[in-house]
């Protein structure tokens, strides 16, 4: 019985302390649920776990000419506002996949840096989804707000749509993930916040799953080339 009891204090003690750990790290949070700030507070662990077991971690790379153009492409943004891809020319641009409610989501918080860092030559580029568990249930405007406040987002979101192949599948989504229009590349995103890098001259280059961090050597060697 002694055993047990110690067993039950030890847990509980460890519950408050991680209760506490999610208070501070998410101090500056706003309007975020609680599964919200602990998805945010695991998210070290869940990057060094995944590197460790090599889980959505798959890097692709090409360098074919597209059939179909990536500048004839367009989106509709979380505003309303149309982005035409066509003033896209002679800058790199990262598409990603990104959702509110993933264990993935802060790395809003890399992509931005990354869009800060390298704005000169790098076009950050999100796209909210809830394809995967349904982890982005928000309207277009609980989406920005979401973002905005909670990690500083300021490179554009598209309008929420869908990204995985389906009837309803976003048209720059049916382009990256078709190699009859993109060149090369047939694999689609595999939960949020996948990667896919377009060069300067319209040319999918690099294709990063959900786990490879913004901030990493090979999607920063990328960028950089």
């Amino acid at each position: 019985m002694n055993k047990l009891k110690r067993f039950f204090f030890v847990l509980v003690v460890i519950l408050a302390a991680f209760a506490v750990y999610v208070e501070i790290v998410n101090r500056n949070s706003k309007n975020m649920t609680y599964r919200q700030k602990v998805l945010k507070a695991i998210y070290p662990a869940l990057m060094w776990f995944t590197k460790l077991t090599g889980k959505n971690t798959k890097e692709l790379s090409g360098d074919k000419l597209p059939p179909v153009s990536f500048y004839s492409l367009k989106t509709i943004l979380n505003n309303g506002d149309t982005l035409d891809f066509a003033g896209l020319k002679g800058k790199k641009v990262l598409l990603v996949n990104t959702a509110s409610d993933c264990g993935y989501t802060n790395q809003y918080t890399d992509l931005q840096k990354l869009a800060d860092d390298q704005k000169d030559k790098l076009l950050v580029i999100g796209f909210p989804a809830n394809d995967f568990k349904e982890q982005e249930k928000g309207t277009d405007e609980e989406i920005a707000q979401f973002c905005k406040m909670n990690f500083g987002v300021s490179f554009p979101l598209a309008k929420k749509s869908v990204v995985i192949r389906s009837a309803q599948q976003n048209p720059v989504y049916q382009w990256l993930t078709d190699s009859t229009r993109n060149g090369w590349n047939k694999k689609p995103p595999t939960w949020n916040f996948t990667k896919y890098l377009v060069n300067e001259e319209g040319k999918l280059t690099h294709y990063f799953g959900p786990s490879v961090s913004p901030l990493s050597k090979d999607v920063l060697d990328a960028v950089s080339q």
